[in-house]
């Protein structure tokens, strides 16, 4: 992340250096409650075996920006955002190098977020568009102390 853009909360900043976005080299940008910039290589990590960029981690991109997203949205000491649905439209093949994804949301209700994710190339082609649709429950005992999700 750059440094103008790491006025994140605690507990989000914690979860973007574990699990899958790890993994596979996610690297954020942008984080606000309007927009959400990543980037993610494609590499060994991230291709299919026939060498292109594999149609899952365009979506694992796509879920992990709308979800860190939907997440800088609600009060996380009462909620939390699951994922419900995702679609992906893959439209450009990618072989190496680095695809960027900006999520923006198209609706955030008290019940549910939606949120547009378009990944493109270096060039700004196209590569995926795509849109994830959150549930926000409520977590038990609001407003205690929870530990992180797991």
């Amino acid at each position: 992340m750059t440094d103008s853009n790491k006025i994140v909360p605690e507990d989000v900043r914690a979860r973007l250096e574990r699990g899958m976005a790890a993994a596979i080299g996610i690297e954020f940008t942008l984080l606000t409650p309007d927009k959400v910039v990543a980037t993610m290589p494609v590499d060994d990590r991230t291709r299919q075996p026939f060498g292109l960029l594999h149609g899952g981690a365009s979506a694992a991109l796509a879920e992990t920006v709308a979800s860190i997203g939907a997440a800088l949205n609600i009060d996380r000491n009462k909620q939390a955002v699951v994922g419900l649905e995702l679609n992906a439209n893959h439209l450009r093949g990618k072989t190496d190098g680095l695809v960027t994804a900006t999520a923006t949301p198209l609706h955030r209700g008290r019940r549910t977020q939606v949120w547009e994710i378009r990944i493109e190339d270096e060039s700004h082609r196209l590569v995926c568009v795509s849109r994830c649709t959150l549930a926000v429950v409520d977590r038990e005992g609001k407003g205690e102390a929870r530990p992180p999700l797991r």
